[in-house]
């Protein structure tokens, strides 16, 4: 394998990560999974700079193909249960207005007598 040692562990690293990533967002560990986000994405700057003062050859490309196809997929997964879970929040929030809505009328209504044809 011609690629540099160094590149080859930050690579690993962000598959590591990545895969812990998935299973937080799996179990539904929002806050770990931030946090997990935060270091990926230093791992990413990591690997950015390295990148830049030394190019990965072509060859080297294909090589790590399945590791960065692997990354990928994690990604994609974590986005789809994020936003599974930005769906459900929606769902919370728009529950919770239409709550304050029906409480707010009734909270008009307290303590008043109604009659039938009494406009209110």
């Amino acid at each position: 394998m011609d690629i540099a040692p160094h590149l080859l562990e930050i690579y690993q690293q962000l598959l590591r990560i990545s895969q812990s990533m998935l299973n937080l967002a799996s179990e539904g560990k929002w806050d770990a999974l931030i946090e997990m986000e935060v270091h990926y994405l230093s791992v990413v700057e990591k690997l950015a700079q390295s990148t830049e003062k030394t190019p990965i050859s072509a060859h080297a490309l294909e090589q790590l193909r399945p590791v960065l196809r692997h990354i990928l997929d994690n990604e994609a997964e974590v986005k789809s249960l994020l936003q599974a879970r930005m769906d459900e929040l929606s769902q919370l929030i728009t529950q919770s207005t239409r709550q304050k809505s029906v409480n707010s009328a009734y909270g008009k209504l307290f303590g008043n007598v109604l009659y039938p044809n009494d406009p209110g």
